[in-house]
């Protein structure tokens, strides 16, 4: 099979021709390690890489096969961390010159599990420097273009692992969410990113154990993918007293769902948010689709009033924590805007946080009730298509300015508040041919349901087959 066949195959069909040696590891990864030395250098996705490692990674696959040996869920399948993840031995920057030549001793859970179920670990990818914003440049590495348009930004802050799949540098990829880190960069490179429930995959290390704001969890350019990933990396662990009890594997079963007579709600805008026509067009036209799976759409969408605010008081305090003492020593060395983002957190006061965590609970509730009458709600990933690469956020999106540099991404973080799963699967491209995502939002902890009805989506309308030339 041709190496770059090989690069592109879903990785539940990767896995299954690993187990049966039609391909060794060793094959896989050499074929993956080629795709990145021909086009990685044209897209700055992976931005450390350690071949020997993943080359003697490969071969201990082929001989704990070969023994008869009991092997993980994602043998043999390479795979990148995202550069705000630790990993032992390997280069993290977090996208920081102030962390330009760290190397952690110990793995992230994510990374620890990753490898248990039998993945390799090739490197890292690019992010935003700490991971702030959706666009994915920094002062260490620079910027990861969009594969459809290399003038275009590609998302964040897990761009550079969006970008890596659409590429064909690797079948797999991890990735966290605050604001629509895993969705954001999964609707402008024409991949899958699951947002899952808090706690469904444990954090660890960090600083605020109980914070279910961020999340981390699976990208992968088919939701069956994505499904395979998250149940290898889904499951309680006592490091983490927000996880879920219950067991990964329930995600490896099939996603076929018959859904005839399920309501979903259909947004245009999340109750008047701006969002640039194009992308408006390009899901219109999709609409249908779930007309023709036997749904019964309606046009609907929560009160979200005080989203806004909630979001950006608890994005603010979890800067603060994260990074207040890192501008006490290296302010040069920081971006204006994560230091606007500390500096937010450091003026909150008591009061502000408990108004905020009220009206959280007060948004939670809202949607829960909104969801006993629809099952899903269904709106853009983004409010624009991707924009120009040398621009690092959009001050307004029709027309409309925005305030600070997370406002034009509220169809992601107003979501983010209410701590309901939520999917970006390919939708289609607007004329100029940039990727656009659709946004699926599930009932509390209902993961699966919404990864079933993506699955759908993504097999009716087969959108995320188109690959970029720059990869072919």
């Amino acid at each position: 099979m041709p190496a770059s066949e090989i690069c592109f195959l879903p990785a539940t069909e990767l896995v299954a021709r690993l187990r049966a040696r039609e391909l060794s590891a060793v094959e896989v990864m050499e074929a993956h390690l080629a795709q990145i030395e021909r086009v990685n250098p044209r897209v700055n996705a992976i931005v450390t890489l350690v071949p020997e490692r993943a080359l003697d990674g490969a071969r201990a696959a082929d001989a704990a096969l070969a023994r008869g040996g009991v092997v993980g869920p994602l043998h043999g399948l390479p795979i990148a961390h995202k550069d705000l993840v630790p990993t032992n031995g390997i280069r993290t920057t977090f996208g920081s010159p102030i962390y330009a030549d760290h190397v952690p001793e110990q793995d992230a859970l994510i990374v620890e599990r990753l490898r248990g179920a039998g993945a390799i670990t090739i490197g890292k990818t690019n992010t935003p420097e700490f991971g702030a914003g959706s666009q994915t440049f920094n002062p260490v590495f620079g910027a990861t273009p969009n594969p459809y348009d290399p003038g275009k930004t590609c998302g964040g802050s897990s761009g550079g692992a969006a970008v890596a799949l659409a590429c064909g540098l690797q079948p797999l990829a991890d990735g966290s969410d605050l604001g629509g880190s895993l969705r954001n960069p999964a609707g402008y490179c024409n991949v899958v990113g699951f947002r899952p429930s808090p706690g469904r995959v444990p954090s660890w290390p960090t600083q605020a154990a109980w914070f279910p704001l961020s999340v981390q969890g699976p990208m992968a350019r088919t939701v069956a993918d994505v499904a395979l990933m998250l149940s290898a990396i889904s499951g309680p662990d006592p490091r983490s007293p927000i996880a879920i009890a219950e067991p990964g594997d329930r995600f490896a079963q099939p996603l076929g769902r018959d859904f005839r007579g399920t309501r979903l709600a259909w947004s245009r805008d999340l109750g008047g948010l701006p969002v640039d026509p194009r992308v408006t067009a390009v899901l219109e036209g999709q609409r249908g689709v779930f007309a023709d799976l036997g749904c019964v759409v309606e046009e609907a969408e929560p009160d979200l009033a005080g989203a806004r605010e909630v979001f950006q008081a608890w994005r603010a305090w979890s800067f603060e924590l994260g990074h207040g003492d890192e501008l006490a020593e290296h302010r040069s060395q920081m971006k204006d805007t994560v230091v606007w983002n500390i500096e937010e957190g450091q003026r909150l006061t008591g009061p502000q946080l408990a108004r905020a965590e009220r009206r959280r609970t007060e948004l939670y509730h809202t949607a829960r009730r909104f969801l006993e009458r629809y099952e899903f709600l269904l709106l853009p990933v983004s409010q624009v298509p991707p924009f120009d690469l040398d621009v690092p956020y959009p001050t307004e999106v029709a027309g409309v300015p925005m305030p600070t540099y997370i406002d034009w991404m509220r169809t992601c973080s107003d979501v983010t508040v209410l701590g309901l799963p939520a999917i970006s699967v390919p939708a289609g491209f607007t004329p100029e041919g940039l990727p656009v995502g659709l946004q699926i939002v599930g009932r509390h902890q209902d993961d699966l349901g919404v990864l079933q009805l993506a699955h759908a989506f993504e097999g009716a309308t087969r959108v995320g087959e188109r690959r970029p030339t720059i990869a072919a």
